[in-house]
């Protein structure tokens, strides 16, 4: 496998002002420790492997299956998705670090299986320094289907025994932040009534709308998927806008739980919610974008720290440990996190995103 030449021949293709300032890692910050291209002609595969940090232990983190406008775009990506599974485990005191995986998505997919069994092979060469898991685009029997190449997989329904789909405990987490958000931001003491605006009804969204629907939250809803939206109005009661009104929904909370960097310039002057806790990773554009939303008023529970339920969860389920309800309670304690968080943001007169970076950072270090 190899994938050198296609990013040479982007990068030589580019131009300046697009290209990213390193190929190691995210602007200021430190180089990532491993960046691997993988490409498999057979298949069709272009994947990007990105081990951010092993401080705390391998790098663990879920595949992605996107389709991107270039190969650096989906570099840019990888890395930026890879730092965050290190602030996001650290944050969850889990004994991994930090890395993730994106495969660029063909155009056609001939073979799928074969796709992800050329995927395993590469997840193989590392030799345990990366453990793979479902992300966007990708299922159980993805994950099924690497298991045949690499013991280095997780998120794997297994009979009699923990496992499988992570979704639901990422929804969890994000709902148990809402609920503490509420509680402590909004100062009301249940959820019932409060406005709640869901961008993306995928496997976590939906999940979260479920709980969120049953807690006595109104709910405002957007997908592309119309079918989806459609069910939400009919099962949940919801109210339907189109994608690009949902930011600016008029709603107590904000939930973003599609792709990233949807909170940025353009968008934030619009939002007038006044919680923002999503399972979307980095949602953020820019470390700015948190300080723009601070001074609206508007306070940001951070992504990785809110939706690390399904890490949690794979993770539990790589190390053979606990059973469905031991890990729900675990995830239960995202929720005691978001108000230390809030905490800590009063004594340190900043942002929860940089005062959540800065705690984050401070625990990437080996566990005791």
């Amino acid at each position: 496998m190899n994938a050198t030449s296609d990013l040479a021949r982007a990068i030589a293709a580019a131009p300046a002002s697009s290209l990213p300032s390193s190929l190691f890692g995210l602007p200021g910050q430190a180089p990532h420790e491993r960046v691997l291209l993988v490409a498999d002609e057979q298949t069709g595969l272009k994947g990007i492997l990105a081990v951010h940090s092993t401080a705390r232990g391998p790098a663990f983190g879920g595949c992605r299956l996107w389709t991107y406008d270039n190969e650096l775009a989906a570099l840019n990506d990888a890395l930026r998705l890879s730092q965050g599974m290190s602030l996001k485990n650290a944050l969850a005191d889990l004994p991994f670090g930090g890395g993730k995986a994106v495969i660029i998505k063909p155009a056609a997919i001939q073979d799928r299986a074969a796709l992800f069994a050329a995927f395993g092979r590469a997840v193989q060469s590392l030799n345990g320094a990366y453990i793979t898991a479902e992300d966007v685009g990708t299922t159980t029997a993805d994950m099924l289907g690497m298991q045949t190449q690499t013991q280095f997989v997780s998120g794997i329904p297994r009979a009699g025994a923990f496992g499988g789909d992570p979704s639901p405990k990422t929804a969890w987490g994000v709902f148990v932040s809402i609920e503490a958000g509420v509680r402590l931001q909004l100062k009301r003491e249940s959820l019932a009534g409060v406005r709640v605006a869901l961008q993306g009804l995928g496997a976590v969204g939906w999940h979260l709308a479920e709980f969120l629907h049953k807690a006595g939250a109104k709910l405002v809803v957007a997908d592309v998927d119309a079918a989806k939206v459609a069910r939400a109005q009919e099962q949940l009661g919801a109210q339907a806008v189109g994608i690009d009104a949902i930011l600016s929904a008029e709603v107590d909370v904000l939930a973003p739980c599609a792709l990233g960097a949807s909170l940025n310039a353009q968008s934030i002057p619009g939002i007038r919610a006044q919680l923002i806790a999503g399972a979307a990773n980095n949602q953020l554009a820019t470390v700015e974008d948190g300080d723009a939303l601070q001074q609206r008023g508007i306070c940001y529970l951070p992504d990785y720290l809110v939706n690390a339920g399904g890490i949690i969860s794979v993770a539990r389920e790589y190390r053979n440990e606990g059973e469905e309800n031991a890990v729900m309670a675990e995830v239960s304690r995202i929720g005691e996190r978001v108000a230390e968080l809030l905490e800590r943001v009063k004594s340190a007169g900043t942002t929860p995103g940089r005062v959540a970076d800065d705690w984050a950072r401070s625990k990437l270090v080996k566990p005791a």
